[in-house]
């Protein structure tokens, strides 16, 4: 039964959502930076306090219970509520600083981090980025759980506690061999893509979901491939290689097509493409200051597109 005049407190709160974000007692108390022991007396002295099992952990693997998933969402936002609080007192006024946590998917970090991450150093000086890099539902969980403070993701994203901010949209181009028929075409249709050995990235991207969705939109059956690619980079490689065809989000063009010495077809107006957005929690206190960093790297991606296009 939960004692009515129980307070749990922050520390406790934290150590209840790290084990539920790592299942693991000893990668939840290394983030933490405290002893495994001491991990186990805060989610204990929760627990008692609370009334309810939250973590159930047997000699294999641990597990969030039914209530501790109920409580979780509640436990992220106290947290971010806190961290509200504090910045508030730090009078940083709309002013990101110390560490933040920013996850982002694969298919756009290799591409618009050197650019933004300069552009982040010098307008937020005392903001230390945490960079994050892994698939969309992956960094999902991170941000329900509080192990990342924002994603950076293809939008939208179906989930009612986030709040998504469009940063920029970027076309697909498709890279193929220079002496491919197609090589150099700006007037292709998706219809074009029928029959071409479209090479495809492995489970859990979304931007092979984007590619899928877009070949069904026009009954097109991507031909089955044994080939598997974990990155846009190896993918690359592999259409110079003769395997196939792939396409690219046009942040990576510059970088991909280059380095594999291949070629481009484009698409014709209003070209396929994806939305880049800035992801948060719609429990934190800080959606001003997300929204502001997002329109500095908006900016900074959009510029450098426009600059590699001046360039082909």
């Amino acid at each position: 039964m939960t004692d009515r005049s129980y307070q749990p407190t922050l520390s406790h709160l934290r150590a209840f959502v790290a084990i539920a974000q790592y299942r693991h007692f000893g990668t939840a108390a290394t983030k933490l930076n405290i002893s495994q022991p001491s991990l186990s007396q805060a989610l204990a002295a929760l627990e008692q306090g609370l009334g309810v099992q939250l973590i159930e952990r047997s000699t294999r693997r641990v597990l969030v219970t039914a209530a501790g998933n109920q409580l979780l969402g509640r436990a992220t936002a106290a947290l971010d509520a806190a961290d509200g609080l504090v910045s508030a007192a730090a009078g940083l006024g709309g002013r990101l600083n110390g560490s933040l946590r920013l996850g982002i998917i694969p298919t756009v970090a290799p591409y618009v981090l050197p650019t933004v991450l300069p552009a982040v150093r010098a307008e937020y000086p005392d903001l230390v980025p945490r960079i994050v890099e892994d698939h969309t539902a992956r960094l999902l969980d991170a941000l329900r759980s509080g192990a990342i403070d924002v994603a950076v993701l293809a939008v939208p994203v179906v989930d009612s506690g986030m709040v998504e901010i469009p940063m920029y949209t970027e076309d697909f181009v498709l890279a193929l061999p220079a002496e491919h028929a197609m090589a150099g075409r700006r007037d292709l249709t998706v219809a074009d893509l029928r029959g071409l050995p479209l090479l495809l990235l492995d489970e859990g991207h979304c931007l092979r979901e984007q590619t899928l969705d877009l070949c069904r939109s026009v009954d097109i059956a991507p031909d089955a491939s044994d080939t598997r690619a974990a990155s846009l980079t190896t993918v690359v490689q592999c259409v110079a290689g003769g395997l196939g065809l792939t396409l690219l989000p046009r942040s990576a063009v510059d970088v991909e097509v280059a380095r594999a010495g291949l070629s481009t077809a484009e698409f014709a107006h209003p070209a396929p493409g994806r939305t880049i957005g800035l992801v948060h929690r719609s429990s934190s206190a800080r959606s001003a200051e997300y929204g502001a960093l997002a329109g500095l790297l908006a900016a900074h991606v959009l510029a450098d597109t426009r600059a590699g296009l001046s360039r082909a």
